[in-house]
């Protein structure tokens, strides 16, 4: 294997990428580096972890320079803002031992922030194409002497609709520059897009980490599992011999909503990314993940882009992915940097024909998804999940006290006493405190505070309001009648 060393890369660079445990490159590494680093234009076909960030985040730092001056001199295009956020954070540490800054520019957060970064002199700009063409037509970003350009994940662009935005973009930049594009396929549109704006490409293709059943580091376990029980059986999972990081899938925000809940409730440290999050929001859950704050991330398929994390040891599919291609990306968050990983599918009894789709394209050889329970041997060993596990963590019963402390509070007031008087006077019938709750709160709040003043001036007052209640009658029958 061959380390960043060897590949001519500046020791400051090597240095900050020892300085996170990262020696040996990659093989799109090997192949993209000697290439983009004197300026080689490059097609690299691969996918999110292979490890093309630093493929090509390294030649555009290096050949910045030490010191580059400021203004956006290097352009980084991706389809999400989760990748975004995924890049710029690679970027940022590549460029930690050197003066050149990186922004990330993308939608669902405030432009100030952005914009005062572009302002304080970025050479790096990290973005996705909406936000970059907004603040391109703004004049608030200057992309005249980006001669660095990257396209990244140019086939979800595709298929995301950008294909427009980035020749765009590309009338933005200058002619004479250097361009790299990384894609996992290469459809006709992406290739017509290398011949146009490209100039002698060399296309490299590394291996891909989703690329069939072959990945030899995943093991694929699939069940037919019933909702009631699901819950249960990944609270058990989550409970496995040497699971570090999990991620779940699931079909809809609200489930994934709801799952957090549920695994919070039973004891784990569980975190989502979904779309009726805020971006800051995603963000904070990502990040918590990531540094290993919260050890379970639960995602649906929009927000999974972003989720490169080489210590994730199980997928867990809540529901199954509508197709194969699906499937793959999902498993492929698992078994990163040549570890290994464990991909669990739940198929629901109303979606096994979905699975033998899937089993046929995938060449799976399991036609039949074992059915599957909580309690069932099989599953135990199976994951490795020691025998006698509950679906809840020990440490998980915490808001016991809060509760017992609230039961009290709700039958007496602040100085013990009040709830009982006002049922004396009002009568029992709850009737009363349902329909006369907030005004006779109020009421006795005010008898607490005003009632000692007056006392002090006419001994009779108090006394008054207690008749005057009593003529009132215990169910306050002329206000409006109880449902």
């Amino acid at each position: 294997m061959t380390t960043f060393a060897e590949l001519g890369i500046d020791q400051d660079i090597v240095d900050a990428l020892a300085s996170k445990g990262i020696i040996d490159a990659f093989p799109i590494q090997e192949q993209t580096i000697p290439l983009g680093l004197p300026g080689q234009d490059i097609i690299g076909q691969a996918k999110t972890g292979t490890g093309k960030t630093f493929g090509f985040g390294i030649p555009v730092v290096q050949r910045l320079g030490l010191d580059p001056e400021p203004g956006v001199k290097a352009l980084i295009v991706v389809p999400t803002r989760e990748l975004a956020v995924q890049v710029y954070e690679d970027m940022d540490m590549l460029t930690s031992n050197r003066s050149t800054s990186v922004v990330a520019i993308y939608g669902g957060k405030a432009y100030e922030g952005q914009i005062d970064q572009l302002k304080a002199g970025a050479q790096i700009v990290v973005g996705t194409p909406g936000r970059l063409i907004d603040l391109a037509n703004q004049r608030l970003l200057d992309l005249s002497h980006a001669t660095e350009v990257v396209l990244d994940e140019a086939d979800k662009m595709l298929d995301l609709g950008f294909l427009a935005d980035i020749e765009k973009i590309f009338s933005k930049v200058p002619a004479v520059r250097h361009t790299q594009l990384f894609s996992a396929t290469m459809p006709g549109p992406i290739v017509a897009l290398a011949r146009r704006f490209m100039s002698n490409p060399i296309h490299m293709r590394a291996n891909d980490p989703d690329e069939g059943l072959t990945q030899a580091n995943i093991k694929h376990l699939v069940y037919r599992a019933h909702s009631l029980d699901k819950d249960e059986v990944i609270a058990r999972i989550l409970q496995a011999e040497g699971r570090e990081k999990a991620v779940i899938f699931t079909r809809t925000k609200r489930a994934a909503q709801k799952l957090v809940d549920e695994l919070g409730d039973r004891g784990f440290n569980a975190a989502a990314v979904h779309g009726d999050m805020s971006q800051e929001a995603r963000e904070r859950s990502m990040a918590a993940f990531k540094a290993g704050k919260k050890d379970v991330l639960i995602a649906t398929d929009v927000a999974a882009r972003g989720i490169d994390v080489n210590d994730v040891t199980h997928v867990i599919n809540h529901t199954i992915p509508d197709d194969e291609k699906t499937y793959l990306h999902r498993a492929g968050r698992t078994g990163r940097a040549g570890r290994t990983g464990i991909a669990v599918t739940f198929v629901d009894w109303d979606d096994v024909h979905k699975w033998a789709l899937i089993n046929r394209a995938l060449e799976f050889g399991q036609p039949e998804p074992t059915e599957t329970y909580s309690s069932s041997p099989h599953l135990y060993t199976d994951l490795d999940i020691p025998e006698g596990t509950k679906g809840r963590l020990v440490t998980a019963p915490k808001a016991v006290a809060p509760k017992q402390v609230e039961k009290k509070s709700e039958g007496q007031d602040a100085d013990g006493t009040r709830a009982p008087r006002r049922r004396r006077r009002g009568g029992s019938s709850s009737q009363t405190a349902s329909e006369n709750g907030g005004a006779e709160r109020s009421d006795a709040g005010a008898g607490t505070h005003d009632g000692a003043g007056k006392e002090h001036h006419d001994g009779n007052a108090a006394p008054r309001r207690r008749r005057r209640r009593r003529s009132g009658g215990s169910s306050g029958a002329p206000t409006a009648p109880v449902a």
